[in-house]
């Protein structure tokens, strides 16, 4: 069964950090892109980075030079690891943060190309 667990999401004052963590169980993950995404109220759901495989990332340009993402390398382990670190938050920060996976993502940055998500966590950045 695919699990994707998301933690480490919070209140926080603007300027502050965060670090989000995503367990991925159930399949091979070190062979798929690992993406985040958020959705703030009334809106659609955003990307906001994504690594692939080979250790390739991109980031959607609000958070450039601000967030970083990372994943374990560890092989062939039964829980897959991928981590945000969130740094200089701003108020419009504040959303739902969602992990997701997918096998072959060829842009990284559609919700399209992900095949399993997590349930999300509230990050809420006060001003």
């Amino acid at each position: 069964q695919v699990q994707l667990v998301e933690s480490g999401g919070g209140l926080v004052q603007a300027g502050g950090s965060l670090r989000l963590s995503c367990t991925a169980s159930g399949r091979t993950f070190s062979s798929y892109a690992m993406g985040w995404f958020r959705q703030a109220p009334g809106k659609e759901r955003e990307f906001v980075a994504a690594i692939n495989w080979s250790g390739r990332y991109t980031y959607a340009d609000s958070v450039k030079g601000r967030f970083t993402i990372s994943r374990d390398n560890a092989k062939s382990t039964a829980k897959y690891t991928v981590v945000l670190q969130m740094n200089s938050l701003k108020p419009e920060d504040t959303a739902v943060y969602y992990c997701a996976a997918g096998i072959r993502p060829t842009t990284l940055i559609r919700t399209t190309e992900y095949d399993y998500w997590g349930q999300g966590t509230q990050v809420t950045v006060s001003s």
